[in-house]
């Protein structure tokens, strides 16, 4: 959305606060985002299991997240290695609520302006009617319990750093396979599926280029309302790098 961590904070400076058409904002006041972005990482605690980063994940995108790790320890951050809360089933759940939100989103056109619907939209919003009460109560149930888990991980330290996908950038023909295979879309969303249920806030910034020059991008999570130590993040990294300012090749 932006091209820096701070065009980024500048952004939601602007937009976050109370909202009385939004029910889930926040009555608090938000924060100067840019107050303390240029006060570095020295001593903030960054979590990584190495196993959930790295596990079935291309080597392109492992390197590029090294050498981001690395890039932290010299900038005097305290690595420390975290066990992630178990997430397989969770992100297996995310099409079922993924089908139920979108179905509640747009009850006021659909079906009574069908006809004017993708088949693809349709079908995502079919299966989200056809999503019984009691498959919506477990979902909701695994969302707490992951939630918890991920809450108890935050006390040991202040942001995550993880993969965005296991892949670089896919095709256009692998997205179109998980309509054959849904465990490749699940598998690309692995390390994003988690904090659309968990509610966490995460900033996306590029951390290398694939083989075909390709942005590799990497995020950092943290606690709820910890928005201005993610910019931090990501700023004290695009201050020692430059794949913010690197553009991919045009054809």
């Amino acid at each position: 959305m932006t091209r820096s961590a701070a065009d980024a904070a500048a952004m939601l400076g602007a937009i976050a606060g109370y909202d009385i058409n939004d029910a889930t904002s926040y009555s608090a006041a938000p924060p100067d985002y840019l107050e303390a972005i240029a006060d570095g990482v020295r001593a903030l605690r960054i979590g990584v299991d190495r196993g959930y980063a790295t596990d079935g994940v291309d080597g392109q995108v492992v390197a590029a997240f090294d050498d981001a790790v690395a890039a932290f320890a010299d900038l005097k951050a305290i690595v420390r290695n975290v066990q992630f809360p178990s997430y397989r089933r969770l992100v297996s759940l995310w099409i079922a609520m993924c089908s139920v939100e979108t179905a509640a989103a747009h009850r006021e056109t659909y079906p009574a302006r069908k006809a004017e619907y993708g088949p693809d939209l349709a079908q995502l919003i079919e299966q989200g009617l056809a999503t019984s009460g009691v498959e919506i109560a477990d979902i909701n149930l695994e969302r707490i319990r992951f939630e918890r888990r991920l809450a108890d991980l935050f006390k040991q330290v202040d942001v995550l750093l993880i993969p965005t996908m296991p892949v670089p950038i896919p095709s256009l023909k692998l997205m179109a396979s998980y309509g054959e295979d849904p465990n490749v879309l699940l598998n690309i969303l692995r390390f994003t599926a988690p904090f659309n249920f968990s509610g966490s806030p995460t900033i996306t910034l590029p951390n290398g280029s694939d083989s075909a020059g390709m942005p590799l991008s990497m995020q950092v999570v943290g606690p709820h309302l910890s928005e201005d130590v993610l910019v931090r993040v990501a700023q004290a990294f695009q201050y020692v790098t430059d794949w913010h300012k690197r553009r991919p090749p045009v054809a």
